[in-house]
């Protein structure tokens, strides 16, 4: 965010701040999220590279393409288990399921709160 923009934001008696801030999320509960968010992110990565729908990679795993929807969006009712274990299915490898947890982090997003 420009500068200017908090600036105004914070005139105008907003608080800006990230996501973590927001939420008073500790270090480790973070860490969750961002591992959350780079798990989803893969899954739909990897199910377009290989041209899986969503209704198949469901199949696969016994789910339902909403849960697969839901998968892709990390949303906080999915498990890590199911997001692993989908990756799995689509090819990944503990090696390569590593790399994606242990690559750097999403930025979450600073944004305006009212005071």
């Amino acid at each position: 965010m420009k500068t200017s923009k908090r600036l105004k934001l914070e005139a105008a008696g907003w608080a800006v701040g990230s996501a973590v801030d927001f939420l008073g999320l500790s270090k480790e509960e973070e860490t969750l999220v961002e591992m959350k968010l780079a798990l989803a992110d893969s899954i739909r990565e990897r199910r377009q590279k290989e041209n899986v729908t969503q209704q198949e990679l469901a199949r696969r795993i016994g789910s339902s393409q909403s849960r697969v929807a839901k998968m892709e969006a990390a949303d906080s009712s999915v498990s890590m288990d199911l997001l692993v274990r989908s990756l799995v299915v689509l090819g990944e490898t503990r090696q390569s399921i590593g790399r994606i947890v242990a690559r750097k982090p999403h930025a979450l997003k600073r944004t305006p709160t009212k005071r």
